[in-house]
């Protein structure tokens, strides 16, 4: 009993102690993935470099690979396969002075990921800095790319939100932005399902849920109660968002957006302002979660109101991300139109 109470007594001075230790031991797996990063960018700028001067040909590389292989049998990663990767991570970054410096900071796996599930070099440097930002796993990462998240954030206009313009420089892109258009499928629902069925579901998948709608978002409750006068109403989930520094409301709908949504998200905004909302923070913002939308019924429903509330659409199996891509290249070419 007595080393318990030496262990209580001491317990703050312990804990900075185990917080040194991780410290070192995060910097040390920095420092050793940096340094394995480099090593992948020098063997490919040495091998792009002797191919583009035919000096190589590509039986050199088996014979390199097969020679990696005798001097270091347990090396993984040197195979023919895994060279060229190493050639094609070099070229694709090695003019970029943005993005180049990045890729050091995230592992091997996540950058090849990035690498076979990208197009254009814009969607790249938003997802090497998103995986930074987020510090994302594997499974993370893949689940964004799987899911378009790209082309959905590009797509959306959630900076209209007054809340939104509170910081973030352009050092923060991909910066905070509430989407137009959200993917569940993670839920597993049936065809048939009720609000309550698609509350209780995203409980159970929250992780989930708050990778899909952002790690600065921390959970504070569902069916959150606020009492106003002598009635009790339920905000069906309430969050609050580290970098838009505000509480955020979502009403969950399993149909199509209605016009009377949003009197009823003001009212509960209102009330959160007037009773959660501190000091330091922004107001409340509101998300009305809805299984479809009319952009014009949206559109007339929100003309007259200041209030700081978007639409959102979910859908409950993953979006055909040829479809968002077609769309976000007509919205350039028409955008590039305009400048001319």
């Amino acid at each position: 009993m007595s080393n318990l109470v030496k262990i209580d007594e001491y317990y703050d001075d312990f804990s900075k102690i185990i917080e040194m230790i991780e410290a070192r031991r995060n910097n040390a797996y920095r420092k050793v993935n940096e340094e394995l990063i480099a090593l992948y960018w020098d063997v490919g700028s040495f091998v792009s470099e002797q191919i583009e001067s035919n000096k190589w040909g590509n039986k050199v590389v088996d014979n390199l690979a097969m020679f990696i292989k005798d001097k270091y049998p347990t090396l993984k990663g040197f195979s023919r396969p895994g060279i060229y990767r190493m050639k094609q991570f070099y070229e694709t970054y090695r003019d970029d002075e943005i993005v180049s410096p990045l890729v050091r900071q995230l592992s091997w796996t996540n950058n090849l990921l990035i690498l076979s599930g990208t197009k254009t070099r814009e969607e790249r440097e938003f997802y090497v800095k998103m995986a930074i930002k987020n510090n994302y796993s594997k499974a993370e990462l893949d689940r964004q790319l799987s899911s378009a998240y790209y082309e959905r954030y590009m797509l959306s206009n959630g900076k209209a939100l007054p809340s939104t313009t509170k910081t973030i420089d352009e050092d923060d892109y991909p910066n905070t932005k509430l989407l137009d258009l959200y993917s569940l499928e993670f839920l597993d629902l049936p065809n048939e399902y009720s609000e309550v069925d698609l509350r209780k579901a995203i409980i159970n998948n929250l992780k989930n849920f708050i990778l899909e709608i952002g790690k600065s978002f921390t959970f504070v409750g569902e069916e959150y109660r606020v009492q106003v006068g002598n009635e009790d109403f339920f905000i069906d989930l309430l969050f609050y968002n580290r970098d838009l520094s505000c509480l955020v409301a979502f009403e969950l709908k399993v149909g199509k957006f209605k016009p009377e949504y949003v009197s009823k998200m003001d009212f509960y905004l209102e009330a959160l302002d007037r009773q959660e909302k501190k000091n330091n923070e922004n107001p409340s913002v509101g998300i009305i979660l809805c299984a479809d939308k009319d952009e014009k019924v949206v559109e007339y429903a929100m003309s007259r109101t200041m209030s700081p509330t978007m639409v959102a659409e979910y859908k409950l199996k993953l979006i055909d991300k040829k479809l968002l891509e077609n769309k976000l290249k007509e919205i350039s070419i028409m955008v590039e139109g305009t400048k001319k």
